[in-house]
């Protein structure tokens, strides 16, 4: 009986350690971005966001209020809601940054790094996390450096989802 108690409880611990470490798959995925949703609060997520880019001990650079724009402008272009909420984190890793622009100095042109958490009106418990995918150009070591670039991304937007 005590064997039979050990066995099911180093299952269900081994089952919970499995569950909580599955990387969730993306609701869509394109050659230029990965996008998540998780149900929740906006709040919830975007913190969980925030706090997966600096405990990496990254700087936020700027968050873009997206759908606050939206809502302001709406009326002066004639659109209609289409966000609850929605930010962008913009961030660098110097890192990885410096890698990717050594192995080629054009590469500047994918610094910031971008991750956005938003709500739409239509799913108003959804929350999306997604992120643009760079292209891995250039020569071998500008293509490896840029995979690093979308590794971080993933494991950031991964971290964000399994938050809670």
């Amino acid at each position: 009986m005590k064997r039979l108690i050990v066995t099911v409880l180093v299952l269900l611990v081994t089952t919970a350690f499995v569950q909580a470490t599955v990387a969730k798959e993306p609701d869509l995925e394109t050659e230029h971005m990965r996008v998540y949703s998780i149900e929740g609060e906006f709040e919830t997520y975007r913190e969980a966001l925030e706090m997966a880019i600096t405990n990496r001990g990254i700087v936020v650079n700027n968050v873009a209020h997206i759908a606050a724009m939206l809502q302001r402008t709406a009326a002066d272009v004639g659109g209609e809601s289409i966000y609850k909420e929605g930010q962008a984190y913009e961030f660098c890793s110097a890192i990885i940054s410096r890698r990717t622009m050594e192995a080629d100095v054009h590469n500047i042109v994918f610094c910031p790094y971008i991750v956005v958490v938003y709500v739409t009106e239509a799913e108003p418990d959804r929350v999306y996390v997604s992120y643009r995918r760079p292209p891995l150009v250039g020569d071998e070591a500008s293509q490896k450096s840029l995979q690093a670039v979308e590794d971080l991304l993933e494991e950031i937007t991964q971290e964000t989802l399994d938050a809670f």
